[in-house]
């Protein structure tokens, strides 16, 4: 089987743990599209282990901008857009073959997420996001964090399958991680948001709560309290950089 009228695009930087087991899944289509953007341990020696995938290079402009310039490097109109730690089944791949693609639509996938091998059920559980479109209709929005694809005018239709996604694989990736995305927070917000030291340290707190109480994350166990904790310095540091962003402007 091979699948002829889907690009696969994905944006990677360091992504070595994952990047084998996800071009695997990826085998059925002609045309994979990676933008690398500097990686430096081994992700550009997997990617070229694959003949289905063309590799470019460039800045990081942020998410959204960067999904987009991206995308402008896919063969095909279709677009399947993947995060570098996803895996996609079997199932999808399979129902994706046999779909005929409407201009009309745009087409979700079911996402299960893990931390390392455990799926987590409470603190994330399974999310449906759109990841499938026609990139001569539509496009990601320009948020450098955050960014999804611009729905309106849209019917939204499920695609039968799932992604499997693993975002961490260690305590070092939460770290690396939520400076990044702070920082990328605080970059597309300075001058557009208030903020302030309680600000941050109030919705740090609020977000500890709302993934470990509310969502009933201690059920996730250990994970669950890693996971929580994350969230809380992610929101914390997100509005204490906006908020020294914020003063220098002045």
């Amino acid at each position: 089987m091979s699948i002829k009228n889907v690009s696969c695009v994905i944006i990677v930087k360091n992504a070595a743990s994952t990047l084998d087991t996800m071009l695997a899944s990826l085998t059925s289509f002609e045309d994979v599209v990676l933008y690398d953007n500097g990686s430096t341990d081994a992700t550009l020696e997997i990617a070229k282990k694959y003949p289905n995938v063309t590799l470019f290079q460039g800045e990081f402009l942020g998410f959204g901008p960067t999904k987009n310039l991206a995308c402008s490097f896919a063969k095909n109109e279709w677009v399947l857009s993947l995060d570098a730690d996803e895996v996609v089944s079997d199932e999808f791949v399979n129902n994706l073959a046999n779909i005929e693609l409407n201009d009309k639509n745009i087409y979700t996938i079911l996402r299960e997420n893990y931390y390392k091998t455990t799926q987590i059920k409470h603190c994330w559980g399974d999310d449906v996001i759109v990841r499938l479109f026609n990139r001569a209709k539509t496009a990601f929005t320009d948020e450098k964090v955050h960014e999804k694809v611009i729905e309106e005018g849209f019917n939204i239709v499920l695609i039968k399958g799932s992604v499997k996604h693993f975002p961490y694989a260690t305590i070092t990736d939460f770290i690396i991680k939520l400076d990044r995305y702070s920082s990328a927070f605080a970059i597309d917000n300075v001058g557009k948001k208030s903020s302030s030291p309680s600000k941050a340290f109030f919705n740090g707190l609020f977000s500890f709560f709302k993934t470990y109480i509310l969502k009933k994350g201690f059920l996730d166990g250990y994970s669950g309290l890693v996971i929580a904790f994350s969230h809380m310095a992610t929101n914390f540091y997100k509005y204490i950089k906006l908020y020294e962003l914020n003063q220098e402007k002045k």
